[in-house]
């Protein structure tokens, strides 16, 4: 069946198989660099491609998708279209001040531990990614890391965030 002819429940089917292929090119390219060159220069390039990556993708979200929402509320929205939410599925809660970002289950260090090899430090990568994410969609919002490896976490959260509106001045 060609792509053109697929039906709804087909199309589904096809876009899991490309979010798993997006996610196996971003581990595999990860294990490539890290064997070749060593774990700080492929932690050093993930933080460099995605900080990039956050703020492309949300522009593109924005090009492609409306967002009815504001501030907080609009880049969680814009979230909801991100590849990896719906790879890892983010628990996201809004808040009294902002948000919260919960990481549970988190496929790339699972993967990595299950591997002997360990968990790699992701937050500056992540927080590169969710800050320029966050600015492309409403400037205002300023992203805080709560705890992310290489920080200590329970076995049930890898990691947290939290968004909050800045005050204008």
């Amino acid at each position: 069946m060609k792509f053109s002819e697929m039906g709804d429940k087909e199309v589904r089917k096809y876009v899991d198989f490309l979010l798993r292929q997006y996610r196996l090119t971003d581990a595999f390219w990860f294990l490539a660099v890290e064997d070749t060159f060593g774990t700080d220069a492929a932690v050093k390039m993930n933080e460099d491609i995605w900080g990039r990556m956050g703020g492309l993708a949300a522009r593109e979200i924005k090009e492609r998708f409306p967002l009815e929402e504001e501030g907080v509320a609009r880049v969680l929205e814009a979230l909801s279209y991100f590849p990896w939410t719906v790879i890892v599925g983010y628990e996201m809660e809004e808040t009294a001040d902002g948000a919260r970002i919960r990481v549970p289950d988190c496929p790339p260090q699972e993967a990595r531990v299950r591997m002997g090899k360990g968990e790699f430090p992701c937050k500056m990568m992540h927080l590169a990614e969710f800050t320029n994410f966050a600015k492309e969609i409403d400037e205002r919002v300023e992203v805080r890391c709560l705890m992310a490896p290489p920080d200590p976490h329970p076995e049930d959260l890898w990691c947290e965030w939290e968004m909050i509106l800045r005050e204008e001045t």
